[in-house]
């Protein structure tokens, strides 16, 4: 899907001009994957804000829900940022509605296809085992 969503504010969040690793740990499997995010490759697609932790988990391959295609109109991408969230954009009063629809909302709760690391920080994300989709179209 992707896209923009016409009925929020555009989110003020620049890409990272520095090269990062962003570790991703997916409760449910229990899969720590460290990814190298390299500036000059992104964006990878479509979903999500160009360089979004969203962007960057599917760039590298690791399917994570996303039902709106990335545009801030659901919660299905729901993440917890758990190392590196002074180097994220703040998240927008958009991101802060739908957040209160996602189900086990924490502090370092973000959506991944809003949040966007300017890579001054290693980042660290970890996907609830609840938050997967367990029933997926084939690629």
């Amino acid at each position: 899907m992707g896209g923009r969503n016409p009925y929020i504010r555009e989110t003020d969040a620049a890409p990272p001009e520095q090269a990062y690793k962003l570790t991703v740990e997916v409760e449910e499997s229990g899969e720590v994957r460290e990814i190298d995010v390299d500036p000059a490759a992104l964006p990878y697609g479509h979903d999500g804000l160009p360089g979004s932790v969203l962007d960057v988990l599917l760039g590298a391959g690791l399917e994570i829900d996303h039902a709106c295609g990335g545009v801030c109109a659901c919660s299905t991408c729901h993440v917890f940022v758990e190392q590196g969230a002074e180097s994220c954009n703040p998240s927008s009063d958009d991101e802060e509605d739908m957040l209160d629809t996602a189900p086990g909302l924490q502090h370092d709760s973000r959506l991944a296809c809003q949040c966007v690391p300017n890579g001054s920080a290693p980042v660290r994300v970890k996907v609830p085992a609840w938050n997967r989709n367990l029933a997926q179209e084939e690629h």
